[in-house]
């Protein structure tokens, strides 16, 4: 198992149980998911340009994206109901975790001018989402290959009640909130 699952198991449940006064220890907060969208909205007139974006996310997951395509048609974009304008992937269990350890650690530092990401974009139901402009941050891009920036919203997805309860687990897992 990874590491920060180790540490979830072994430390954090305790301390977000005290914390949040949860006498159950089931019923503690946990991650339930993490959904990586990157749309790619030039691909209306490349679709090359999908399959590269395809091949970084699965450079950066470790699983191969599934294509994501227009619902409704819009002519001021030039895209059509079907059309592949995008793409994602969800991780749970391992991968998950591996991920969430890997963006904490290593790739919110090296953000340029990074202070720390908003304790303002949970949803109201206990999930957070993250955008990031460039795939570059990800070590396992190699910058030579890159054509251009391509940004991504990372969705992390808990079991818990509110956004407090959510707040708290993050912050215990390592997430760098930016202090108001």
């Amino acid at each position: 198992m990874s590491r920060l699952y180790e540490r979830y198991k072994k430390e954090i449940i305790k301390e977000l149980q005290e914390e949040l006064g949860i006498k159950n220890p089931m019923a503690v907060p946990r991650l339930e998911k993490i959904v990586i969208n990157v749309g790619v909205g030039d691909a209306t007139q490349n679709i090359k340009l999908l399959d590269v974006a395809k091949t970084e996310l699965s450079l950066i997951t470790g699983q191969w994206p599934a294509v994501r395509r227009a619902k409704k048609s819009i002519s001021a974009f030039h895209v059509r109901k079907g059309q592949p304008i995008g793409c994602m992937v969800t991780l749970r269990r391992k991968r998950m975790y591996e991920f969430f350890d890997r963006l904490v650690n290593i790739v919110l530092p090296r953000v340029r001018d990074f202070r720390g990401v908003s304790p303002n974009s949970f949803d109201g139901h206990g999930n957070y989402t993250l955008g990031l402009k460039d795939q570059l941050v990800f070590p396992e891009i190699d910058y030579t290959k890159v054509e251009r920036p391509r940004g991504m919203n990372i969705t992390i997805v808990t079991t818990a009640r509110n956004d407090k309860e959510a707040y708290a687990l993050l912050k215990k897992l390592g997430m760098p909130f930016r202090e108001s």
